[in-house]
């Protein structure tokens, strides 16, 4: 099965998507499953992985409705307030719905970068190791040491690092990024999703642009631990879904038929525990 392990789904009346506002057009609308089913059927994509957009549990149940009703939505990685004193509770409650694979707190935009090591949010990472789900990790470079002693607390934890962590692509910065990534592949059995770098490079962006990141992250992570994703709609700033399907179909031409398998949709099976 082909899968699109990162899309997301959205309605503005809802009111809880603080970072969406007018300043990004393009995508300041609502986003429902008709949109995107087009597209997944010209690309012979499967199966999706709904991602939340909103740090609220509201959101999260509204992504698991659509799911009920949505049969290309194999799992929804949803949001819990990690903080809170009843955390473990609040995340076994979310898992009576079967359509929950994972969680993602937004560490994006959280101002501590050491935020997701604070000794208060080890219950609810344990929660997450207890109920069998998968951490999210939507950082930045700058999370990526705190990342490392996340998993080192952690180890048995299944973890998808969001978006390669979002390198500096549009100010050609590699460095520090990459040494950080690679200490991550290698002392842990994180996976990464191959997602989100269109939008981190600058406008007028091309292929070679991206190539030295990605090339980066099949040397480390190798083709058993990346995981293909669309970051639809947010990728619709920088390039249609048809570019870049035909961008990353380039970047991994050098892979044998089982390795592109693997990172189109086998990965993303394994690391959400996907049923059939």
């Amino acid at each position: 099965m082909r899968i699109d392990a990162h899309q997301h789904f959205w309605a503005l009346s809802r009111g809880d998507y603080g970072w969406l506002t007018p300043e990004l057009a393009p995508i300041y609308r609502d986003f429902a499953p008709d949109d995107l089913a087009p597209l997944l059927v010209a690309a012979g994509i499967e199966g999706s992985i709904l991602v939340q957009a909103a740090p609220t549990v509201a959101e999260t149940e509204f992504m698991l409705s659509l799911a009920d009703h949505t049969p290309f939505i194999k799992g929804v990685v949803g949001w819990a307030d990690f903080e809170a004193a009843d955390a473990p509770t609040r995340i076994r409650n979310l898992t009576a719905h079967p359509a929950l694979v994972g969680l993602r707190p937004m560490i994006q935009d959280i101002a501590d970068p050491e935020w997701m090591i604070g000794d208060a949010l080890t219950p609810a990472f344990e929660a997450i190791q207890q109920h069998d789900l998968t951490f999210d990790a939507l950082t930045l470079p700058q999370h990526l040491g705190a990342l490392r002693q996340l998993l080192t607390r952690h180890p048995r934890m299944r973890v998808v690092i969001d978006h390669g962590s979002k390198p500096l692509i549009r100010d050609g910065l590699i460095d520090g990024w990459a040494e950080d990534m690679a200490a991550l592949a290698r002392e842990t059995d994180a996976w990464c999703k191959l997602s989100g770098l269109v939008t981190e490079a600058a406008p007028g962006w091309t292929l070679e642009d991206l190539r030295p990141y990605v090339d980066h992250l099949l040397n480390t992570f190798a083709p058993s631990r990346l995981i293909w994703g669309s970051d639809w709609p947010v990728c619709t700033l920088a390039c249609t879904y048809e570019r870049w399907l035909e961008t990353t179909d380039a970047l991994l031409h050098d892979l044998t038929k089982p390795e592109r398998q693997a990172v189109l949709g086998g990965n993303a099976a394994r690391a959400y525990k996907l049923r059939d």
